[in-house]
This record gives C-alpha cells, structure tokens and sequence, in this order.
C-alpha cells in the first residue's frame, strides 16, 4: 500500500477545501479540488490550459482559482464523471469540454474502468496499482473515442503562456505524441508519472523526461510524490519548461 494512502489524501483535500465558496459548491457534488496542485500553479501566469484526463473537474477547479480570466479546455471520455465536469462548469464560458480521449491516432479504445474511476485507463490495470492504491481494480471496460489534439482544438485557441496538463493513468506517453503537433505553442507541460508500472506497458518517468527532453523541454519541478510503505518513490506530478519560450523571455 502507498505511504500516503488515498483516504489520507482525501481527508486532506476536504480541509484545504473548506475556506472557498467553489470548492465546498464542487464538495456538496461529490468533487473534492485538487488543491495538492496549487503549489505547482501558484507561480505561474497561464492564459490557456489544456486539461487532459480531466475526471470530474479536479484539476479545472483549481486552475480556474489560479487563473481566473484562463480559457481551460477539458477532456475526459468516460461518461459518468464527464456528466459531472459539465454540471459543475456549465456557468463558465472560460471551459470548453470535450468527452473525448487524447492519442496519436483517432479511432475508438477500449478503456479500462476503476473502482475508484479517476484510476481509469487506456492500459490494463496491473495488480500492483491496486495494492499500491487500494480500491483501483477493474471492474469493467468502456470504449470511448481518441484523437490526437489538433483534432479539436485549434492553433489560435492556445494562447500563451499556456499549460498542458495531463493525468491519464500511464498513457502519458500516448498522449504527448498525441499532442506533438501542438506542444511547441505551450509554456509549461505539467504530467503525472509514475516510477513503477501501475498500468501494462506504462513508459515511466525516465521515459517521459526524455521524450520531452529531445523536444526541447526541461524538468522545473517535481510535487506531490506518493511513496510506498518503504519509502519508494510511486508516482509523482512533473513540471516541464518550455526551453524556446524560456530563452525568448
């Protein structure tokens, strides 16, 4: 079992989110905020966030407290929580959504549905992620449509500085080549990875910093590290810099 169980986590959540009006809104709907991402974001000036495996509205929650005036585009295939991520910003007209997947090739996938469905992916779930996280088995599979970033969002839409986020369960590497013919017009790629393999067939963090590395981006910082009951490193959020823009600035 992970050092920092999920029960903890969310605990946790709950108090950091007890202070703010959209918060406790989300909380009343089941949503608790990612508040754990806040120290990544704090420092940051972004005018477009592109929200990949956006879940029920986690990370947009806390994007929307950073950036207030930031034009968030979300992507989430899997219905249950994506009906949840529309109830909760249907007010917005800062968010657009889109129940879709993000990959180099469009088409349809099979996903793999959690218990816990936030720990839903495109890969098979390993036993090793639900004795790590307790409650992330798989329970059934979905299929849902994919496609690469440019196919719903358009160049002039990603106003810099912009961040792309990911969180889609070790179809991180996927993702990124699915967003390869945008990624030059981010500042910041901001990815959870993971050190171990959660998910059948996972690139790891190694991995992921290398991608990102021939393309010319550099690792700024790393937050929220889940380490298991030895002290190991899990997974973590990773915050990439954008070399081109950084030497531009």
């Amino acid at each position: 079992m992970a050092f920092n169980s999920n029960k903890f986590i969310k605990i946790m959540k709950i108090l950091q989110s007890s202070g703010y009006l959209p918060y406790l809104w989300a909380l009343f709907r089941g949503v608790t905020a990612g508040v754990e991402h806040t120290s990544a974001l704090r420092g940051l000036k972004c005018r477009t966030v592109i929200d990949i495996g956006a879940n029920r509205g986690q990370f947009a929650l806390v994007t929307r407290r950073c950036f207030p005036r930031a034009l968030i585009v979300s992507f989430e295939p899997l219905v249950g929580p994506a009906k949840i991520f529309r109830v909760l910003f249907q007010k917005d007209p800062n968010v657009i959504f889109h129940q879709k997947a993000i990959g180099p090739d469009k088409g349809e996938m099979i996903l793999h549905v959690a218990a816990e469905n936030d720990s839903s992916s495109l890969l098979p779930i390993t036993p090793l992620q639900n004795r790590m996280f307790p409650g992330t088995y798989e329970t059934r599979t979905e299929m849902v449509n994919i496609g690469p970033l440019n196919e719903f969002v358009e160049t002039d839409k990603i106003v810099s500085p912009g961040m792309l986020k990911l969180d889609v369960q070790g179809y991180e590497l996927q993702a990124l080549r699915g967003c390869e013919n945008l990624l030059e017009k981010f500042s910041y790629v901001y990815v959870e990875c993971s050190f171990v393999e959660l998910y059948s067939g996972q690139a790891l963090a190694g991995d992921i910093i290398a991608w990102l590395g021939e393309r010319g981006w550099s690792l700024n910082g790393i937050y929220n590290m889940t380490c298991d009951s030895k002290g190991k490193s899990v997974q973590a959020d990773f915050l990439f810099d954008n070399l081109c823009f950084a030497s531009a600035e």
